[in-house]
């Protein structure tokens, strides 16, 4: 799908799963206890806190629509901030058109002197870490049971197959036009005092650098024209 098309789609989709958000929720009970809840929306599920980040983000991929994700804060994720993985369930038992995802996202950051509960990251790089993780699934969903756990195997066993994941995550991510906030997200990694020394070294090491992410939103845009 071209940057135009996916362009007009978000047009289209966020004001109506913006619309979608359950409302009536709120008219029972305070704000402050609806922010312990979750809701769904296009089959999503969604910690209150980061509702308008996670629409946002899912308004770009219109091929996840239907999909099964749930949003699921942790306290800690070993070596990663967010995490999307298939249910190992769904992997085994059913087919790829019916598997189910989740997408596991820190609760807080821990920025050495201050810790950063997650909703309170800069909303365009919250947006893009969220991209991004959609970006894996977007890698996920057509390949075979077989295919994942092989490419599983491969993931967590060798470096060059752990950044091609990584690459391919911000690929679908800024093809589907979240250049802006792919960029912004990984600037905000390496700039942000407080992050450990050895994730910002993560992500220079295994991501797309910054110059790479403007090159690839350059070369898409020029595609367009």
């Amino acid at each position: 799908m071209t940057l135009q098309k996916n362009t007009t789609m978000l047009n289209l989709i966020l004001p109506l799963l913006l619309l979608l958000t359950p409302a009536d929720s709120l008219s029972s009970n305070s704000l402050e206890e609806n922010k312990q809840e979750k809701f769904e929306v296009d089959n999503k599920t969604i910690p209150w806190e980061i509702k308008d980040a996670v629409v946002e983000a899912l308004a770009y991929f219109p091929e996840l629509a239907g999909v099964r994700i749930d949003f699921e804060f942790k306290d800690r994720i070993n070596g990663a901030v967010m995490q999307a993985q298939p249910r190992v369930l769904t992997l085994l038992v059913t087919g790829k058109e019916k598997r189910e995802y989740r997408i596991k996202i820190t609760r807080e950051l821990d920025l050495g002197d201050e810790i950063l509960a997650i909703e309170n990251v800069p909303h365009d790089a919250l947006v893009g870490w969220i991209g991004h993780e959609l970006g894996h699934i977007m890698d996920y969903k057509d390949r075979s049971t077989v295919n994942m756990m092989h490419f599983g195997m491969r993931y967590m066993m060798s470096n060059k197959r752990l950044t091609e994941a990584e690459i391919a995550a911000d690929t679908y991510a800024i093809s589907c036009g979240m250049g802006h906030q792919i960029l912004t997200v990984k600037n905000y990694i390496l700039n942000q005092e407080g992050f450990d020394e050895k994730y910002r070294n993560k992500i220079r090491d295994l991501y797309m650098s910054p110059a790479q992410i403007l090159s690839l939103q350059e070369e898409l845009e020029e595609d367009e024209g």
